[in-house]
């Protein structure tokens, strides 16, 4: 068998598999082993300890088994691994056609990075740790990159004069083509993030996460003015610079469509950004358990710039009423496609509250009530009745519900593509098998294992239907 078909045959079907195949093919014959290596695109490693020469020399044999590699993401348990430059050395010989990598480890250096600008010449994205005191005089040396996330690990010591060394970076300024931008851990002294709010004018996407500062607030003042092109924002874990971005927010970003605030908000900000802004949002999602109320429901349902809402998701928000959710509801009836209430206990706690939510969004195509424990059947059957037009239903933990849901989806949701019914104890074998038997349109289905029947498991084999366990 091994003769039959040409390397370039095999390679067309070794491109085919699914991932978790390639192990065995491996194991069929050297030159299978060669040509799956030779045309593999992607590769995810975990370099566990001891670090040392053995280690590198392994690795760089073993990138050079892969000539055409374009993605990498390596992780390492400790420091000595990929931190330093022996190991992206090897990544910088070996990997010229490499367009993305992700190292989950030790901060590395600047040095190691502009080493891997000469040789990567194609790298469009990197995700890595650095270390402080920053400095990106190694980024203009990357023409091609257009995404950057960067998590700051170590402390600052007391000795570094942080507005010095943001002079210093100064003389690299130069327009940057990034055009999704995510930071992690931001201090107060990180005066050298203002390089890149100096030279990131075509962000779209941008992302920070568990900052309590965002470096120079001037040039982040400029960034926003002239930042014309961004167009989602993402805020995890953010609370001490929360304010200052939703007011700023309100004032200049017009062509924002994606809000997202997760852990950590700021009631007046978001007040403010919500009645006062301009931008035609298409997407908003909340985690705010404490800073979430119905004055900013509200006011969203106020703001005829917001309209146009497609997608309004809310997590945990616990100072959130049906009288906040029904004005929303009143005022996106004919826009919003996609709802979220996850771990929202207005959901359980306000009988006919579905109901009258199904009744305004009919247009709804995704519904995400996961993690309400004590939602029973009788809720969630009358806004099926309503919502006709979903291909998309999540029900993740919600264990009051019993079989009835399941023949409503069948009964009512004719066309469901995905279905979300892991850890709903009530929901059964014969459940999950009435569903998977009589969904036309299932593409995939996320349940325990155990509630497959043998119908059930034919019937996705046969449709090719994925099966989330």
């Amino acid at each position: 068998m091994d003769t039959l078909f040409c390397d370039e045959l095999l390679q067309e079907i070794f491109l085919r598999l699914p991932p978790s195949s390639a192990a065995a093919v491996a194991l069929v014959s050297r030159r299978w082993r060669r040509i799956l290596r030779s045309s593999t695109t992607s590769l995810s490693l975990n370099f566990p300890p001891p670090y040392n020469a053995t280690t590198i020399t392994s690795f760089s044999t073993f990138l050079h088994q892969h000539p055409f590699l374009s993605s990498l993401s390596a992780a390492a348990a400790a420091e000595g691994c990929l931190g330093d430059h022996p190991f992206l050395l090897s990544v910088a010989a070996y990997c010229p056609n490499l367009r993305h990598i992700r190292l989950f480890s030790p901060p590395v250096s600047s040095l190691s990075l502009s080493n891997l600008s000469k040789s990567c010449l194609h790298l469009s994205s990197i995700s890595v740790a650095v270390w402080r005191p920053l400095s990106f005089n190694w980024l203009p040396c990357f023409k091609s990159l257009r995404r950057l996330s960067l998590s700051i690990k170590n402390p600052l010591s007391e000795s570094y004069d942080a507005e010095l060394g943001s002079v210093k970076d100064s003389i690299f300024d130069v327009e940057l083509g990034l055009e999704s931008l995510s930071l992690s851990g931001i201090s107060q002294r990180d005066y050298g993030v203002g390089y890149l709010w100096r030279n990131c004018k075509n962000v779209r996407k941008l992302e920070l996460n568990s900052c309590e500062s965002i470096g120079d607030y001037s040039s982040f003042s400029d960034f926003l003015r002239l930042a014309s092109d961004l167009q989602e924002l993402e805020l995890r874990s953010c609370r001490s610079v929360a304010n200052l971005l939703l007011f700023n927010l309100s004032e200049n970003c017009v062509n924002l469509n994606s809000l997202l605030i997760y852990d950590g908000g700021s009631r007046e900000g978001l007040l403010h950004f919500l009645k006062q802004s301009k931008c035609s949002l298409r997407n908003l999602d909340f985690r705010l358990p404490l800073d979430l109320d119905n004055s900013h429901m509200l006011a969203m349902s106020e703001n005829f710039h917001f309209r146009g809402l497609m997608s309004l998701k809310l997590q945990s928000c616990c100072f959130v009423t049906g009288e906040g959710l029904r004005a929303v509801g009143r005022a996106l009836r004919g826009a919003l496609e996609e709802r979220s209430l996850i771990n929202c206990d207005i959901v359980e706690k306000e009988h006919g509250l579905l109901t009258t939510l199904g009744q305004d969004l009919k247009r709804l195509r995704r519904l995400d009530l996961s993690y309400n424990d004590m939602l029973v059947d009788k809720e969630v059957v009358t806004m099926l009745a309503s919502c006709v037009c979903l291909v998309e239903l999540r029900l993740r933990g919600c264990s009051r519900l019993s079989d009835a849901v399941a023949d409503a989806m069948v009964r009512r949701c004719k066309q469901l593509q995905l279905v979300d019914i892991a850890y709903c104890c009530g929901i059964r074998v014969q459940g999950v098998e009435l569903i998977v038997l009589n969904s036309p349109c299932l593409r995939r289905v996320e349940v325990e294992q155990n509630k497959l029947s043998e119908a059930a498991m034919a019937r996705v084999a046969d449709r090719f239907v994925e099966v989330v366990c």
